[in-house]
């Protein structure tokens, strides 16, 4: 079956997603190569891809990565299809857009996020996937007061999505340490598989 190259550099997320989405929707089955530019793409891309039933290799090219997927056998569904499986029962999400809770008081804000994250366990299997966007990445990145415990959380089974466009905005997408980079189609679909959606922005 015929390869199908798509040069996605220079665009923004989540439209490198979003093509090879187009792709799939429509039954495209055989090998697809995608060219991108930046980190966040990269993560976003191949992601997308494991997630469709396809292997996924990666190589540098011209300053960027090509990133190869060759559809996988049917019933062979993959690791990351297999930790979506997993989830069941009431899913809740959880999405941050700040790195302060509440206004008022900066300092006091920082402490009482960093307060709700580490109390966040008490939650159990309820709690299915944090979301970090806006100011929020920067609790995923090195130097973080609540690194550790949101270290924990994704260690427990909770998933951890991170939002490429912000650590790019902030020029963090190298300093994160904990957590999925993803895209806005990501987010998207994630708040709608969830049962309760609660959101601190």
């Amino acid at each position: 079956m015929p390869s199908r190259k798509l040069d996605c550099r220079g665009l923004a997320c989540p439209h490198p997603v979003l093509k090879i989405k187009e792709l799939v929707d429509q039954g495209e089955t055989g090998p697809l190569t995608v060219l991108v530019d930046n980190l966040a793409a990269k993560e976003n891309v191949s992601r997308f891809l494991e997630r469709s039933g396809f292997m996924v290799k990666v190589a540098e090219q011209d300053g960027g990565f090509a990133i190869t997927g060759t559809r996988q056998p049917a019933g062979d569904k993959g690791p990351a299809a297999e930790k979506g499986a997993a989830t069941a029962g009431s899913r809740t999400l959880i999405l941050i857009g700040t790195d302060r809770l509440g206004t008022g008081d900066e300092i006091l804000g920082a402490r009482l996020l960093a307060n709700f994250i580490a109390t966040l366990k008490e939650m159990g299997q309820d709690l299915w996937c944090v979301v970090l966007l806006n100011a929020g990445v920067k609790l995923a990145v090195s130097g973080s007061p609540v690194l550790e415990s949101l270290q924990a959380l994704t260690q427990s089974g909770v998933m951890l999505l991170v939002c490429g466009t912000c650590l790019n905005h902030f020029q963090l997408l190298e300093e994160k340490q904990v957590g999925e980079t993803t895209n806005m189609l990501d987010i998207v679909t994630h708040m709608q598989l969830a049962d309760k959606v609660i959101s601190l922005t």
